[in-house]
């Protein structure tokens, strides 16, 4: 399985946008292109662990739907 990639949009509960693989922090009053390596590469990153956590979180989802019928994860 390779590693979960960070999808083109606006990071969840973020002013920062990825559109063509570069970072912009956007507001109402309009957008600046992030240029800083570092923290373009801490975006990377952090952009990259939500998307494992959304992918896990949507596996453990598959996996309490599934047909398994054993009810062995439980209900809610």
């Amino acid at each position: 399985m390779s590693a979960p990639t960070p999808r083109p949009g606006r990071l969840p509960r973020s002013p920062v946008v990825l559109r063509d693989g570069q970072w912009w922090l956007v507001s109402g009053a309009g957008s600046i292109l992030a240029t800083d390596p570092a923290f373009t590469s801490r975006l990377d990153d952090f952009a990259t662990a939500v998307a494992a956590a959304d992918q896990a979180v949507a596996d453990l989802h598959a996996r309490q739907n599934g047909p398994s019928g054993s009810g062995a994860g439980g209900t809610r």
